[in-house]
């Protein structure tokens, strides 16, 4: 069953609910513990005093009367002094008492009987609450007797009620405030967290402008922090998305209207032979640039899906760079560039082979488009510090800084260059890259521009060097030395 109010009661109510248990348990402890204190340190002193009246009863009992009077007045209670009639079961008579009522039921005197030592309880009977102490006394040529001592516990057991009323209505005023401070306080942290929640919404629906601002420094106040920025980020997202979507609209119209129009002079029958021929590549250029479009868009989806997968697997750079010469070894020459390839010497990765060869073609083809024909392109494979490299440099115009950190992102194109491409490769291969354990870098100045894939190295190199140390060592104890 649910609790009106919300989380404002629950918290009101679990506060009175734990001042309340606290107050109760106070209570539990000191009103017990304080009365059970007060009634021994009744007894306490009426068995120091007692005890020594007792024994300095004369042996006359027909003086028992006046002594015991006496007796009552210094312990300030009734005294009663019992001749012991049997001891199986114990029977006694009443021969002296400063009080009144019978007593010689009385269940502390019988019981110093039948112990023959000093007894000591409370009684509580129609008269009232009393402490009381036995003390047996024997005699040579009398039987024997017993002295009870019988003071009320009125006056203790009043200051206890005292306290205990004291406690009670300490208690209903604590309730009453807890109750009192836990509604306002329990408002106002409710108050906060519905406005929370009206961000929640706000943001659910799609509005990300109105920041979330709670100035608290407690955990709400955290959270509230958390929300802001999470609302930042859904707007990047967001915004990034909105312009994924028309920077993708744009990107495939653009080859699909292009294949139209040549479609359509394609059925004019006027046309000769060659202007056929010459629309007829145009178009097939085209399509081959909406086929890698689509599929740099399924890898991208792939990608933010986290459904993209690379099997790492040693992978030979130079084999890498070599194939990557052959492949674009007639296209620079197409474009009146000059492609070199150092394929380095025997430069093995950690890698997925298809993703790097993926990442290189993105690379060489990033060099050949961007820059002016006569520029050189080098594709070269490295090793350094147990990591594998695969470059490209060109020695054109350069990218400008303020561009720089922007070429990584999706869509981009450098300003000024020359508008070919979907803006997706160096986001991809930076992407994949990550997924390999390693990263893309961009180093770039007027007359020398560097792209340099870096993945972790298999360690052949390491192994090398280890063996060709053994085989020294090996050679240095039989007395020869390395050639």
């Amino acid at each position: 069953m649910s609790i009106p109010g919300g989380i404002r009661v629950r918290l009101a109510l679990g506060l009175v609910a734990i001042v309340a248990g606290a107050l109760g348990t106070a209570y539990l402890i000191v009103v017990p513990s304080l009365e059970s204190r007060l009634v021994d340190a009744r007894l306490d002193a009426l068995e120091t005093v007692g005890v020594v009246r007792a024994e300095g009863l004369p042996e006359n009992r027909l003086l028992w009367q006046e002594a015991i009077e006496a007796f009552a007045v210094a312990t300030n209670s009734r005294v009663v002094a019992f001749d012991v009639t049997a001891r199986t079961p114990p029977a006694l008579l009443n021969i002296a008492d400063s009080g009144r009522g019978d007593v010689t039921e009385d269940a502390v005197a019988l019981d110093a009987v039948r112990s023959r030592q000093v007894e000591r309880g409370r009684v509580t009977d129609a008269r009232g609450d009393f402490a009381e102490v036995a003390v047996p006394l024997t005699f040579e040529e009398e039987s024997d007797a017993v002295i009870l001592y019988r003071s009320s516990l009125a006056d203790s057991l009043a200051t206890v009620r005292l306290v205990e009323r004291r406690l009670l209505l300490a208690t209903a005023f604590a309730l009453t405030l807890a109750l009192v401070l836990g509604l306002t306080a329990a408002g106002m942290l409710a108050h906060r967290l519905r406005r929370l929640e009206t961000s929640a919404e706000r943001i659910a629906s799609g509005d990300f402008d109105a920041p979330i601002v709670d100035r608290g420094d407690d955990e709400i106040g955290q959270l509230a922090a958390a929300f802001d920025r999470m609302r930042v980020q859904l707007a990047q997202l967001d915004n990034a998305r909105k312009e994924f979507v028309a920077n993708a609209s744009h990107e495939l119209r653009t080859p699909l209207f292009s294949i139209g129009g040549f479609l359509e002079l394609l059925a004019d029958e006027d046309l000769d032979e060659e202007t056929r021929r010459e629309f007829l590549g145009t178009a097939q250029s085209q399509v081959e640039r909406l086929t890698k479009l689509s599929a740099d868009l399924l890898d991208l989806s792939r990608l933010d899906a986290g459904q993209l997968e690379v099997h790492t697997e040693p992978v030979d750079f130079g084999e890498v760079v070599r194939r990557l010469e052959e492949e674009f070894e007639h296209v620079a020459i197409s474009s009146g560039h000059v492609l070199e390839v150092d394929s380095g010497d025997d430069v093995w990765a950690l890698a997925d082979e298809e993703r790097v060869a993926q990442i290189g073609r993105a690379l060489v083809m990033n060099a050949l488009v961007h820059t002016p024909s006569g520029t050189s392109i080098a594709v070269r494979a490295t090793e350094r510090g147990g990591r594998a490299e695969l470059s490209v440099e060109d020695n054109g115009p350069g990218i400008p800084a303020a561009q720089r950190a922007a070429v990584f992102e999706r869509f981009y194109r450098v300003e000024g260059g020359k508008a070919s491409g979907s803006g997706l490769g160096l986001a991809i291969a930076s992407e994949l890259a990550r997924l390999m354990g390693g990263s893309v870098r961009l180093e770039s100045a007027p007359g020398r521009t560097v792209v340099t894939l870096d993945v972790p190295g298999d360690g052949r190199e390491d192994l090398a060097a280890a063996v060709f140390s053994r085989e020294n060592v090996a050679d240095a104890g039989d007395g020869r030395r390395p050639a």
